[in-house]
């Protein structure tokens, strides 16, 4: 069983190159990284320096070309695809820029998706998905769509179903990059709850105002990490939503 002081997540040597035309594109050189259970890190960066390319091999979306991912203990470069898929939805909780909801599923079936993958009874889905939902305050829309809710409610929904199967870590790619400032600043408070609740977070960001928010501040530049800054120390172990 791990504990707290084991690195939830360890990257070593990380290298993507993609091959396009005969054409080499560097995407990420030698990245090292270790995120701590109880972390909140930023990454940052020039647009184009790797951020996204990085997100991606942390959420098992794409892997390196050269180097070692272990996440949660287990080393997943070599992993068929079916069991990344398996460890992405049990591990992995995704919160994107777009909302990535599906326009004609409901909210509360939105949320409750990632459950229905993994196979989980109605009743004990519906626990957790109600549960998620009220974390965000957005319990109230249960039966609403997509279409009928502002964006700041749809990226409530999408903290919702990216909470709601407990994982190890949250991604979030820019998830306020589609909200104005209001909603901008009620998505960064959730975020900031969550941690505060023991939830290791990694996100995406250009906007230096939400970096802050973070207790690791990571800079990429050309693929590599040219910096980071430790502002605090991290909150702990991610709570069970059961």
């Amino acid at each position: 069983m791990s504990s707290n002081h084991d690195p939830l997540i360890q990257m070593k040597g990380i290298k993507k190159v993609f091959f396009t035309d005969e054409v080499e594109t560097h995407a990420l050189t030698n990245v090292h990284l270790t995120i701590q259970r109880g972390d909140y890190v930023s990454i940052s960066g020039p647009s184009g320096c790797g951020k996204t390319t990085l997100l991606s091999i942390l959420g098992l979306l794409d892997t390196p070309t050269d180097g070692e991912y272990v996440l949660n203990e287990q080393t997943v470069d070599d992993l068929r695809f079916a069991e990344r898929a398996r460890i992405r939805n049990r591990e992995i909780g995704f919160i994107f820029q777009a909302f990535n909801l599906i326009g004609d599923l409901t909210v509360y079936e939105n949320v409750e998706l990632p459950l229905t993958y993994r196979g989980m009874s109605s009743s004990e889905s519906k626990v957790r998905v109600m549960e998620a939902l009220e974390r965000v305050a957005m319990s109230h829309r249960t039966k609403h769509y997509p279409s009928q809710l502002s964006g700041g409610q749809q990226q409530r929904v999408a903290v919702a179903r990216a909470v709601v199967g407990s994982p190890s870590i949250l991604l979030a790619d820019e998830p306020t990059g589609n909200l104005d400032s209001k909603n901008s600043e009620a998505v960064m408070e959730l975020l900031d709850d969550l941690h505060g609740q023991g939830a290791t977070i990694c996100m995406v960001t250009h906007d230096p105002r939400w970096a802050r928010h973070a207790n690791r501040n990571i800079e990429l530049f050309d693929g590599r990490i040219v910096s980071e800054e430790v502002l605090s120390e991290p909150a702990g172990e991610l709570r069970s939503l059961k």
